[in-house]
């Protein structure tokens, strides 16, 4: 009987990058084999073609180029001559880990309200009194309401959200004493509705258009059994 020699992926090269597969990677030994610069560079060049073939998803980025040839340069052990139309990698500047980002710790004073408010309130201070700064002011008290109400869904009182105002603005942002903020049931209501509520009619429409496709292959249905 003749032994059989059979090649086992554990016996081969290791796949550095396995999303391209052991041809790509063949390909690119190939190519760091070739001894000729110029026919390296018309290789190289395939290469990142054919790479850029196999990751459609990547073209949209601006930046897919210098990324194919970066990964080929990859392949290859960093050790392939070929003219990159960009720098070429190093190994140690691909080990290197970025700097890390530092955490804001910025204080907030009143969680439920968030970071957010705190900043309109402090913009809405610093500008002119005058009807835009009011327009401003009744906004910004409507929002904290309704972000209060996003973690006590039971009521607020409007004189707790202007106190709250009047707090965080060091008491430069204050509304007429006839307006009024908006009610704790509209408000409730609209979080209820959400981005949802926008594409419910499509959904109707869609249902609605359905039920009638239905019906109307159930008749022809029974208007071919009447025939017979």
């Amino acid at each position: 009987m003749m032994p059989t020699n059979f090649d086992y992926n554990t016996q081969r090269n290791h796949l550095i990058i396995p999303e391209y597969g052991r041809y790509v990677q063949r390909m690119v030994e190939h190519c760091l084999e070739e001894e000729d610069k110029e026919k390296r560079n018309r290789m190289a060049r395939a290469i990142v073609q054919t790479i850029g073939k196999l990751n459609p998803q990547l073209r949209s980025n601006e930046n897919s180029d210098r990324t194919f040839w970066d990964h080929v340069h990859v392949m290859a052990g960093f050790a392939l001559d070929v003219e990159s139309p960009y720098p070429v990698p190093t190994a140690e500047g691909l080990k290197s880990k970025p700097e890390p980002v530092a955490y804001p710790k910025t204080a907030i004073r009143f969680g439920h309200y968030g970071k957010l408010v705190e900043r309109m309130i402090e913009q809405c201070a610093a500008m002119e009194e005058g009807p835009e700064k009011a327009t401003f002011t009744l906004m910004i008290a409507n929002q904290m309401k309704k972000q209060f109400l996003t973690w006590n869904r039971d009521s607020v009182g409007d004189g707790a959200i202007l106190k709250d105002l009047a707090d965080l603005g060091k008491g430069q942002l204050k509304l007429a004493p006839e307006q009024q903020l908006a009610g704790t049931d509209a408000l409730l209501q609209t979080q209820r509705n959400g981005p949802r509520n926008a594409v419910e009619p499509t959904r109707k429409r869609h249902n609605n258009s359905n039920n009638g496709g239905g019906g109307g292959k159930k008749r022809h249905r029974n208007r071919k059994k009447n025939r017979y």
